[in-house]
């Protein structure tokens, strides 16, 4: 069924466009027409072919690799959009990239996502929907609205339906606890924290863990698996104390560099993601499986349009 309002307009650019279609779908319209191209120098080039005068435009790009074109890409379609009359323009961004450096860690260090969030604004934006963005306080690093969307609804769902014996939730580090609770409440399943310790540099990371997982099904949890150091070295340490079966999750897979042949290598049943990123062929793997975050993304678009409430959607659906 189509979606009734025609100033609803949805844009893809090249980082997802997969995604991008499967998110039109759900709302019920087409995507509108854009062609990208790239000078011979390498600089991106944009045409609107649809009119977008006075209308509300949803423009759906995850900053993953190449984080920096996918990045400028946008940009330059924000600014396009705001040289034609848009009404508003609304980023949909699955995946929020330079988003790990959030903070000074260390003197003279940049604060990438504070960067990446000034650009957006100064290109044009009136509003960021994102997924599991790395730090909560991200979205106070803009000055306009943030939609700020979960994935563990989505992941909780899934195991939920799969009734593993005896789960425990675990999560691969200190940081990632409030994230691992809320999947743990969803599945009524215990806690567990793993304590990572590098004794000295160079040195493989010591990792206790705190809480029962002995005799359990173990489901590690995080909002990105990049390299999958963390993730590996994790479940070795579970099977090491006892876990069952062990199942890793995450919200972006990054999978960069190793990633693949350590989660292969690593004692782990299913790795399950969301397609907030798409998988590269060399990516493919029986271990995987890719949930599908276009649900989520289409209620919200069409939620925010219609001027309606979103809270509901941060609820877990089970």
């Amino acid at each position: 069924m189509a979606y009734s309002d025609p100033t609803l307009k949805l844009f893809s650019c090249s980082s997802n466009p997969v995604l991008a279609k499967a998110i039109a779908g759900y709302i019920g319209t087409e995507l509108g027409n854009v062609a990208m191209s790239k000078f011979s120098d390498g600089e991106i080039h944009i045409r609107l072919d649809d009119s977008v005068r006075g209308s509300d435009v949803y423009v759906v790009q995850s900053t993953s690799a190449p984080v920096n074109d996918h990045l400028i890409e946008l940009l330059v379609m924000v600014d396009a959009l705001k040289r034609a009359s848009a009404k508003t323009i609304n980023v949909v961004m699955p995946y929020y990239g330079y988003a790990r450096q959030d903070r000074k860690a260390r003197s003279r260090d940049p604060i990438t996502a504070k960067l990446v969030a000034n650009l957006i604004e100064t290109a044009g934006a009136h509003r960021v929907i994102a997924m599991d963005l790395h730090a909560m306080q991200i979205q106070g690093f803009f000055d306009i609205p943030v939609d700020h969307l979960l994935g563990v609804p989505i992941l909780g769902d899934y195991f939920y339906e799969k009734s593993l014996d005896s789960p425990v939730v675990v999560s691969p580090d200190h940081g990632g606890v409030v994230r691992a609770r809320r999947l743990a409440d969803t599945l009524q399943a215990p806690l567990a924290i793993i304590d990572k310790r590098r004794p000295e540099p160079g040195v493989v990371e010591v990792m206790n863990i705190i809480g029962d997982v002995s005799g359990r099904t173990a489901i590690l949890i995080d909002d990105i698996i990049d390299t999958a150091g963390t993730i590996a070295l994790a479940a070795n340490a579970l099977k090491e104390a006892g876990a069952k079966e062990i199942y890793a999750c995450c919200t972006h897979p990054v999978l960069s560099g190793p990633a693949m042949e350590r989660l292969e290598a690593a004692p782990i049943v299913e790795i399950v993601v969301t397609d907030t990123i798409p998988l590269r062929h060399s990516e493919y793997s029986s271990k995987v499986k890719v949930l599908s975050v276009a649900p989520l993304i289409g209620e919200a678009i069409v939620r925010i349009h219609e001027k309606q409430s979103l809270s509901k959607l941060f609820e877990p659906h089970v």
